[in-house]
């Protein structure tokens, strides 16, 4: 019986961590597939086209979401952001486990697309801690930091709409719980059981 490839949702507010997360998960973890996202903002000092994400300009971007080529697109502040669903769908079915690490409006666009994925939500331990790791990241403005930490009140409130909670108090610590997540997921009654019970009654 070949296995389904597990999609995994990684998201949570601006600042919280989630590209140091998904980096470490797939440092540490060869099993996992990264889905590189498609964005319309400048990209940041060191970002590097098709290995963050892929740099387009809006026009692009928004004829590919005339063709419905994303499996989620949202617009964050400004720019465009979405997930190219024909690298996801590949790697799905070649049985790999996919990782997007998205915001809170795509996730929620691929919950209503893909309802077998796995949500995580990725939380700060407090909102001053939050405050911290924004001003440190030293690439928003003092105008634009009450704003960030405005949108984050409003996405924290969203964290029921996931199936899982993390809070992200140390790197390490926070990645292995979500890989042991993932581990759990794919023993699942629902993604393991029913497919076997199916295989059974299709052979009798």
């Amino acid at each position: 019986m070949k296995k389904e490839g597990l999609l995994v949702v990684l998201s949570g507010p601006s600042g919280v961590g989630k590209g140091t997360i998904c980096d470490h998960l797939l440092d540490k973890y060869s099993d996992l597939e990264y889905s590189i996202s498609m964005t319309t903002r400048s990209p940041r000092a060191g970002e590097i086209h098709g290995e963050d994400y892929y740099f387009v300009s809006k026009s692009e971007f928004q004829e590919m979401i005339a063709d419905d080529e994303f499996l989620e697109w949202a617009e964050v502040f400004g720019n465009y952001y979405g997930t190219p669903r024909k690298f996801v769908n590949s790697k799905l079915r070649e049985g790999k486990s996919v990782v997007l690490e998205i915001d809170i409006q795509g996730a929620l666009q691929v919950k209503q697309r893909c309802p077998n994925g796995v949500f995580i939500f990725l939380l700060p331990p407090s909102l001053d801690e939050l405050h911290k790791r924004i001003r440190k990241r030293g690439t928003e403005q003092d105008k634009d930091m009450q704003t960030r930490l405005t949108a984050a009140k409003n996405e924290i409130k969203t964290v029921h709409q996931y199936d899982y909670a993390v809070v992200n108090n140390n790197i390490g610590d926070t990645a292995d719980l979500i890989y042991s997540v993932i581990k759990a997921e794919k023993c699942s009654v629902s993604r393991v059981g029913q497919k076997l019970v199916k295989e059974v009654i299709d052979n009798e």
